[in-house]
Parts: structure tokens; C-alpha cells; sequence
């Protein structure tokens, strides 16, 4: 990769994790389609992207939760079933055709969680049916190991279409079911025989900062509603080049 391109690579990975820190996730689908647009291969991909998920979601997650909007009880029945299945699910082979298709799908839910800024409510949150959250987890842990990603982008809508949390609540909830999946499948693929590089860590230094001004700026002020137009339109260009080349 020149020089050129390496910068812009940085400043897109940046820019993704603040976007995506605001509204409490990691950012990896974001990740993928930025490292999809400059050429990288499926599985370098995976990888990389999971390191950065942990590192982002940990800074979001714990600026959700120093404002007081993290509820625990609403966390674990997701978490408890979607923990096994993110490892096991990142041990499952996809033929790259079917990677491109199946991450093309979230990176859909994931402009669409941008565009969407539901407003919050006063009203409190229904309880969670148990079967209902450790069927949800199973199903998003599964296959947030397949893709690597944390899948907070698909829990994250779930939570305020079923009102089962309030919009910051979301956030912080899906932040940690984030951090815990992406630590999940990264084991998975370490026990495979996965080792970050370099260029990893230079990805990872420029996703902190980002995730850190995104966090506090989510939890703590405001979103940025331009920016989170422009990542949007980014990631349908990423999305058009995954699924149709």
C-alpha cells in the first residue's frame, strides 16, 4: 500500500470508530467495509477487525456507563447465549462469496442504525422475555463469529424496535455485548493461530483515539448528524463493492 493510501486507510478507520463509539459500537462492520475498499483479504479482515472492536467498545461502553446507563439485568440473557456461539461460529469456514453477501447485509443494518436516530422516550422499557434474548443472542453470536463482528449493529436495532431498552440504555448495552463476543471470537481464532502484525497496531492506536472523542461525545453531548450521513454513504459504497464484485 503507498504512502497515500495508507493515510487515508488511517484517517477512514478513525473516523469510523469515532462514528461508530457515539452510538455505543464497536465498529467493526465499519472496519470491514473500510479494509474491504483498500483490498484486504476475508480473514486478515476478521481479525483485524475484532482487535479494534475491543479496543473501541471498551471506551465506548465505559462512557455509557459512567453516565448511569448501562442496566445489567437487560445485558446478561444476550450475552450468556451469544458468548459460545460467537466462538463457535468464528471457527465456521465461509467461502468468500458468501462472506462479501452475508457482511453486505450488516453493513445495510449498520447505515441504516446511522441514518436512524430514534427519539428517546419517556416511557419505561418493557421486561425482556428470556427465551426471546438468549434465542436473539444465540442467533447475533453465531453469527457475529462468522463475519467478525461484536453485533451490536444487529442488537442494537432489536433493543428499540422491541422497547426492551431506552436509546442510551441501547448503547451501553451494546457496547459490552460487543467487547464480549469480539473477545470470544478472537480467542477462537488465536487457538487457530492468528498473530496481529504491525499495521494492526497502527490500525489500533488510531481506533482508540477515535472511539475515545466518539464516546464521550455519544454518552456525555451529542451525535453529529453529518458526519454520520458521510460514514453512511461511505459504507454503501463499501457494501455495493462487497456484494456485486
Amino acid at each position: 500500500m503507498n504512502p497515500e493510501n495508507a493515510w487515508l486507510l488511517l484517517l477512514a478507520l478513525g473516523a469510523v470508530a469515532f462514528l461508530y463509539a457515539s452510538v455505543g459500537h464497536g465498529g467493526a462492520s465499519g472496519y470491514l467495509a473500510v479494509l474491504a475498499l483498500f483490498g484486504a483479504a476475508p480473514e486478515p479482515m476478521k481479525s483485524s477487525a475484532l482487535v479494534l472492536n475491543l479496543a473501541v467498545s471498551t471506551v465506548s461502553f465505559l462512557n455509557f456507563y459512567r453516565g448511569g446507563h448501562f442496566v445489567w439485568r437487560k445485558f446478561w440473557p444476550f450475552a450468556v447465549a451469544s458468548v459460545p456461539m460467537a466462538f463457535v461460529g468464528a471457527g465456521v469456514p465461509l467461502s468468500a462469496g458468501l462472506y462479501k453477501q452475508l457482511l453486505g447485509a450488516c453493513l445495510l443494518l449498520a447505515i441504516g442504525r446511522m441514518l436512524w436516530k430514534p427519539r428517546d422516550t419517556e416511557d419505561d422499557p418493557g421486561e425482556i422475555p428470556l427465551l426471546a434474548a438468549l434465542l436473539v443472542g444465540a442467533v447475533i453470536g453465531l453469527l457475529s463469529g462468522m463475519l467478525g463482528i461484536g453485533g451490536g449493529i444487529i442488537l442494537s436495532p432489536v433493543l428499540l424496535l422491541m422497547h426492551w431498552a431506552k436509546l442510551k440504555q441501547t448503547a451501553a448495552i451494546s457496547a459490552l455485548f460487543i467487547f464480549v463476543n469480539s473477545l470470544s471470537g478472537l480467542s477462537k481464532l488465536l487457538l487457530k493461530g492468528y498473530q496481529p502484525d504491525t499495521q494492526t497496531f497502527a490500525w489500533l492506536a488510531v481506533a482508540l483515539v477515535g472511539g475515545l472523542l466518539g464516546g464521550y461525545v455519544g454518552a456525555r453531548r451529542f451525535n453529529v448528524p453529518t458526519l454520520r450521513y458521510a460514514l453512511a454513504t461511505g459504507l454503501l459504497v463499501a457494501t455495493l463493492k462487497l456484494m456485486f464484485t
